[in-house]
């Protein structure tokens, strides 16, 4: 037998751990036999609180999307029992360089680029809004820079942030709640504060600090504090978009699985939102109204049409503070 020579004998191994990886991601059967737990786990979470007429719900958003993943079957058992629903988004996701150079037809996108994508977002978002019958008044864009709110969560607090992808230092584009506002944590914080307060909504949504985003945990910081500062901390409700490595899985569209706990969030207090076959289609005529990121994401969008949906009623696990968060990461999204 013909050996393979020294420098190619790693391609075998590279070739099955591919293969192995590929059917982990993408074959339910496969996940299954690798995490033979995972619906069990959320069979056996307790039911979400159901809605009631006359409820406001919000859902502060970081970017155009992730209200929609996260959340669209529930706005509609909302909107069912009665209750309203809001959206505010933090950006306009004006920082995804793979959908910018889609959009602006160039390798290299140029700052005019990612302007004309933040208002492409801006429309889908109304769009996906519309097919769940949220009316646009209870919209709101608040237009900060899409992957700067760290910087300005922290070291761009008082002193005005310049996105590197847009080239803008305050908001700008045509529909944001306070156009003209510098990019600082302070009119940030000051922007949220009033979107808020002028609904004073029953619960409000947020990404869970666990999420692998860095926006996602900023928003969810800023919430925290916000709504720590009102005495209303028992409003709050968690999601996760970005649960950990390859999640959810499988990706494509399983419509018929449940959506799994995220790795990264595994041990906070979750329940489980069921989903009726016709919230489900719904929701997945919402992700698509987001064609940008269906281009560039699709299976991973499409993931999100599941079973059932999470949400948490505490941002940290029980045990040490701390337990379970893991280190921040960015996905360029």
């Amino acid at each position: 037998m013909r050996l393979l020579p020294t420098r190619h004998r790693w391609l075998p191994p590279f070739v099955l751990l591919s293969l192995a990886l590929a059917l982990w991601i993408n074959f339910t059967p496969f996940t299954r036999l690798t995490q033979p737990r995972a619906a069990m786990r959320v069979e056996r979470l307790p039911a979400t609180s159901a809605f009631y007429s006359g409820q406001k719900i919000m859902i502060l958003s970081p970017h155009p999307d992730d209200e929609t993943l996260c959340c669209a079957g529930m706005i509609q058992q909302a909107h069912a029992a009665g209750a309203d629903v809001y959206v505010t988004w933090l950006t306009s996701g004006d920082g995804f360089e793979f959908d910018a150079a889609l959009e602006g037809r160039q390798l290299r996108p140029g700052s005019a680029a990612f302007r004309k994508l933040a208002l492409r977002r801006m429309q889908e978002a109304r769009a996906a809004a519309a097919v769940l019958n949220i009316p646009v008044s209870h919209l709101n864009f608040l237009g900060y820079p899409d992957g700067g709110l760290f910087r300005l969560f922290l070291e761009n607090y008082a002193t005005a942030y310049t996105s590197p992808t847009s080239g803008l230092n305050r908001v700008s584009y045509d529909g944001t709640f306070n156009p003209g506002s510098a990019y600082t944590g302070l009119n940030l914080e000051r922007d949220m504060a009033s979107v808020v307060d002028a609904v004073n909504p029953d619960l409000l949504l947020v990404p869970a600090p666990q999420d692998a985003h860095l926006d996602h945990r900023t928003a969810s910081y800023l919430a925290q504090r916000l709504m720590a500062e009102r005495g209303q901390t028992a409003r709050l409700r968690f999601w996760v978009v970005h649960g950990g490595l390859e999640w959810p899985l499988p990706k494509g569209l399983h419509r018929g699985d449940p959506l799994t706990l995220p790795s990264r969030a595994m041990n906070l207090a979750w329940t489980r939102d069921d989903l009726t076959p016709a919230q489900i289609l719904k929701k997945g005529a919402a992700i698509s109204a987001y064609r940008t990121q269906m281009t560039v994401l699709g299976r991973f969008m499409v993931a999100f049409e599941r079973k059932n949906e999470l949400l948490s009623t505490t941002a940290l696990p029980p045990g040490p503070l701390g337990e379970g968060v893991q280190p921040i990461i960015g996905d360029g999204r």
